[in-house]
């Protein structure tokens, strides 16, 4: 039976942007931080409390839910919201989901948030507590395989020996993160590294050294999705939702023979593009989910950036510095601004595309790509492409 598709390209749009400081210990709780980023975003479109009825965020272990974070902000109708279980695969699918309400006229105005004490409480690996709820743990556990690095490592192992993929491939993008943190007041960490200092850093998992790895971070960071055209009445100039997909593929270790130097997004890219009727080479600037520097590489295979295999030299190139053809993670990304577990990507393409990221702003940068954890460790992905308007 043929699928019948609700057509939302551009017809709702990011109004606002919020976040609180990122910092290794917020002093205060997961809801106090969702609660400061989501009036932050507010601000930011012009709007109250008063005119939200829509939130959404995802969830594993430290968060603080719909159910809570409304009644806290007075808001006594949600008509509709969103708790979303999942990790960084689901981030952008959060914000999809949203798009989908307002656009089918349940809710008007949706705030998607994602607050996370990830490095003063529930830091993500560590020990003394329950194992994920993921019938992948029994294939890992008996390895050692626990925390991320450990579980990437392989991964990144594996792209090495079949492309020969380097660690100065990795390298070269963490340095190119860096200096796109340097431009960028809200980051932790604004100090210019080069790759001596990369390759100096200490080991976390091989191939992964210290600079390869995601920043543990406390903060929270906030959208408003609204209707494309009550957007354009608001304070800030909106940011049209071009596409928005997400799903599953192959478990690497659970489901049939599986490729683990492709990910998940190599299915999704197609269904993304094809939604938003553009492909890679119409997209300006790209905030790819960098739990890893592998991460990147990879994903710029899979989304079409470039051919199988050639991830490393593409980065090598200098084409995803600021100044190269496709600018990638200009706020530094999760291994120099901050990692709130997807949702600054989204934050940072519309800034972008709003032409207000001061001294990292991409010159006539008109759509963005931004996405999530690529479909490891869990075989589920999401990602956005998003128009300015």
């Amino acid at each position: 039976m043929a699928k019948r598709l609700l057509d939302f390209r551009d017809r709702t749009a990011v109004a606002g942007v919020g976040y609180t400081p990122f910092t290794k210990d917020s002093g205060v709780s997961t809801l106090t931080l969702a609660c400061r980023a989501v009036l932050a975003a507010l601000d930011d479109a012009g709007l109250g409390p008063g005119d939200v009825d829509g939130l959404a965020t995802h969830r594993v272990g430290d968060s603080a839910p719909p159910t809570l974070v409304g009644p806290a902000l007075g808001i006594r109708d949600l008509s509709w919201h969103l708790d979303q279980f999942g990790g960084g695969s689901v981030s952008h699918a959060v914000v999809g989901q949203a798009v989908l309400a307002v656009a089918a006229g349940v809710a008007e105005t949706v705030v998607c948030y994602r607050a996370i004490n990830a490095r003063s409480e529930f830091r993500m690996g560590g020990t003394g507590r329950a194992l994920p709820a993921s019938p992948e743990v029994q294939y890992q556990a008996p390895y050692g395989l626990f925390a991320p690095p450990q579980q990437y490592a392989m991964y990144a192992r594996a792209h090495m020996l079949k492309y020969g993929t380097t660690a100065e491939h990795f390298g070269r993008q963490a340095v190119i993160q860096r200096a796109n943190a340097v431009k960028n007041p809200r980051a932790l960490m604004r100090a210019p590294i080069t790759l001596d200092d990369y390759l100096a850093s200490r080991w976390i998992a091989e191939p992964f050294r210290l600079l390869d790895c995601c920043l543990e971070t406390d903060g929270a960071c906030a959208l408003v999705v609204t209707t494309a055209e009550r957007a354009r009445d608001l304070r800030r100039p909106p940011v049209l939702v071009s596409a928005a997909a997400w799903g599953g593929g192959e478990s690497h270790l659970s489901g049939g023979p599986a490729d683990p130097t492709t990910t998940a997004a190599a299915a999704l890219a197609p269904r993304l593009y094809g939604q938003a009727g553009l492909g890679p080479r119409e997209v300006d600037v790209a905030q790819i989910y960098d739990c890893f520097t592998y991460s990147v590489i990879v994903q710029l295979e899979d989304y079409g950036f470039c051919p199988k295999g050639e991830g490393g030299p593409y980065v090598a190139s200098g084409a995803t510095a600021l100044d190269g053809e496709l600018p990638v993670n200009t706020h530094g990304g999760f291994l120099s601004e901050g990692y709130v577990h997807g949702m600054n990507h989204v934050a940072e393409a519309v800034s972008q595309l709003r032409g207000d990221a001061g001294d990292r702003q991409v010159p006539g940068a008109e759509v963005a790509l931004s996405t999530a954890q690529p479909g490891y460790v869990l075989p589920a992905t999401s990602a956005l492409i998003l128009r300015k308007d």
